[in-house]
């Protein structure tokens, strides 16, 4: 079981170090495709959309599909869309690939959760989802640093390269370790779509569009207030950038042992936790000493990912593959929705630690959406 879980969780290092890898090489990358650093934003966005616009289309048209088998193709395929990232001759290309490389992100995550959690008793499915999310956090604390340093040091290119032979071992290990399982019920694609429309998917994936926004909110706009309001060196960022990885690292554990504890309850007192942790945030950003133990509490809130994840197997019947592969999809519309009120806030002149006020109405959003999902559930009486 446990190299079933290392195998998928390396898979989620490459693409959580993939996801990322953009976000520390602007100005490399920028140069190098004679662009502006804005317009290598626009690659992260491009990444993004394609998560958004993969996960549900892939797990629709995967679901007559074993599950070994499309956890394969889709890591073979990121594979491919991260090597041809690095060959991208211009900009336009290298646009089109990361939109491309995003595709399977959703898709293989989603179903690495329903292997593990198919191979364990129920009351520690919320452990096992969360120890094969592992890799996406370790990718913030040790891939995206270690993606910068290679591209800074060498080329950009290598960068992606790197994210593409971690990808193929991740083939390779599927292959040799994830069984394939004969017993395992199949769908077809009109049965996934048909069963994944109830309201209950749909104010899941609301919770983490909306209550995971406040993270990405304050995260994308860290360096900008380290240097302009704690004003310290530049190079407090990248450790300060891994205090953040420590921080969801150690949440990811969390969310899954309070799914096991609490089941969906647990939600619901991770998005209280939220609220409380991005209103706290703008009073630390002052100080150093301050500041790192805050970024590392917002890291925590990752815990939520986890619950979620492994909620939305439970009530998407009849459409398993599907929601659990847009559980990310809903993330990253999160990673979407919040740098752009953080940046709302910040060119209204509310400052830089605005982002935490700013994350916390998200939150709160997400309470709200939690709310009425635990009233559907007690109307049905699904929920004591």
């Amino acid at each position: 079981m446990w190299m079933i879980e290392i195998a998928l969780a390396i898979g989620g290092f490459g693409i959580g170090t993939g996801e990322f890898a953009a976000m520390g090489l602007m100005p490399p990358i920028a140069e190098g495709l004679g662009v502006s650093e804005p317009q290598v934003g626009h690659v992260i966005s491009a990444y993004a959309f394609g998560v958004v616009v993969g996960a549900p289309l892939l797990a629709v048209f995967g679901a007559k599909l074993f599950h070994r088998n499309l956890l394969l193709l889709l890591m073979g395929f990121y594979a491919i869309a991260n090597i041809a990232s690095a060959l991208a001759p211009n900009y336009e290309t290298l646009l089109g690939f990361r939109f491309i490389a995003g595709l399977p992100h959703g898709t293989y995550f989603g179903v690495a959760a329903l292997v593990v959690a198919s191979l364990v008793p129920p009351s520690q499915r919320g452990k096992a989802v969360s120890r094969v999310m592992v890799g996406l956090t370790v990718a913030v604390l040790i891939g995206n640093p270690m993606a910068t340093w290679l591209g800074q040091s060498i080329s950009w290119r290598y960068a992606f390269a790197l994210v593409g032979v971690i990808s193929v071992l991740t083939v390779i290990l599927i292959y040799i370790y994830v069984p394939l399982n004969h017993n395992q019920l199949r769908n077809n694609p009109m049965a996934e779509l048909k069963a994944f429309n109830k309201p209950e998917v749909w104010l899941a994936l609301m919770i983490g569009a909306t209550g995971f926004a406040g993270v990405f909110c304050v995260f994308s706009y860290l360096a900008p207030t380290l240097l302009n309001v704690t004003q310290v060196h530049q190079n407090w960022i990248p450790i300060t950038m891994a205090t953040f990885g420590l921080g969801g690292f150690c949440g990811n554990f969390l969310g899954g042992w309070l799914f096991d504890k609490f089941q969906f309850k647990a939600v619901g007192g991770l998005l209280l936790w939220s609220i409380v942790v991005l209103l706290l945030y703008p009073h630390t950003t002052a100080h150093l000493w301050s500041i790192l133990p805050a970024v590392f509490l917002v890291g925590t809130i990752a815990a939520i990912s986890p619950p979620l994840q492994t909620h939305l197997m439970d009530v998407a019947v009849g459409a398993r593959t599907l929601g659990a592969a847009s559980h990310h999809a809903a993330f990253n519309t999160a990673n979407a929705i919040g740098p752009m009120l953080g940046g709302f806030a910040i060119s209204a002149g509310l400052g830089w630690s605005s982002t935490g006020y700013m994350g916390a109405i998200t939150a709160v959003l997400g309470l709200m959406f939690y709310g009425l999902a635990v009233r559907r559930e007690k109307s049905d009486g699904r929920l004591s």
